[in-house]
């Protein structure tokens, strides 16, 4: 059960990892971004948007992420966010350090 006060489940510090990488896919709406996040996740991270439209203003302000407003797929005006070059060389830095802390965790709790 995640903590109350984590209601995704993410673990701190995760969230502007997976925007980056969901936008590296494609340019997404906010509402979009949440979806696919709970998809590819299967269901375990279901973000909501008081904590999406937050990171979503800390990336841009980073000049990881950039948005644009134009019309979404039902002709709603929505804004879409798109991955920079600094956002794409951030993601893989970040990757690369998330893959190297997750296999000394495995290798802890491995342990007998």
């Amino acid at each position: 059960m995640p903590p109350v006060d984590n209601p995704s489940g993410l673990v701190q510090g995760t969230l502007d990892m997976l925007i980056l990488k969901t936008v590296a896919l494609e340019p997404m709406h906010g509402y979009g971004i949440g979806l696919r996040i709970e998809q590819i996740s299967r269901g375990v991270f279901q973000v909501d948007a008081g904590s999406l439209f937050p990171a979503f203003r800390r990336l841009e302000r980073s000049r990881l992420i950039k948005g644009e407003w134009r019309a979404s797929d039902n002709n709603r005006r929505a804004k879409y966010y798109a991955l920079t070059a600094e956002g794409r060389a951030t993601l893989e830095r970040e990757t690369r350090d998330w893959g190297v802390q997750t296999a000394a965790i495995a290798r802890i709790l491995g342990t007998s």
